[in-house]
């Protein structure tokens, strides 16, 4: 089994998520502050007179939990769901997972999913 998180700009998380419901039996969405290579927010400052560099973009984590022959598949689906072609786009880490147990059925790895 495969951990897939994907980080995207925050207003692609619809975007995503309506991609993969379908495919995925569930997965967790964390909104958040990060900072990478994509461009930062201007944002007013000072009465509106001024303005400012934002330190951090809003972002999101959406997290999934699937068996090793999905994971192309998946990340597949997340690329072409927030794909701009600029910087910012986000990025998709893939981790091994040892085991999962469903605490509800007490089923655990690929059966719990």
């Amino acid at each position: 089994m495969k951990k897939i998180e994907a980080t995207v700009q925050i207003n692609k998380v619809d975007v995503v998520a309506t991609a993969i419901t379908d495919i995925v039996n569930g997965f967790t969405i964390l909104e958040g502050n990060g900072r990478g290579s994509g461009k930062r927010q201007v944002v007013r400052s000072g009465r509106g007179t001024g303005t400012v560099v934002a330190d951090y973009n809003k972002v999101a984590i959406i997290s999934t939990i699937v068996d090793d022959s999905e994971v192309e598949k998946i990340s597949e689906i997340i690329v072409n769901a927030v794909f701009t072609g600029e910087e910012g786009d986000g990025i998709i880490a893939v981790s091994d997972i040892e085991s999962v147990l469903n605490i509800t059925t007490k089923e655990k790895n690929s059966k719990s999913l």
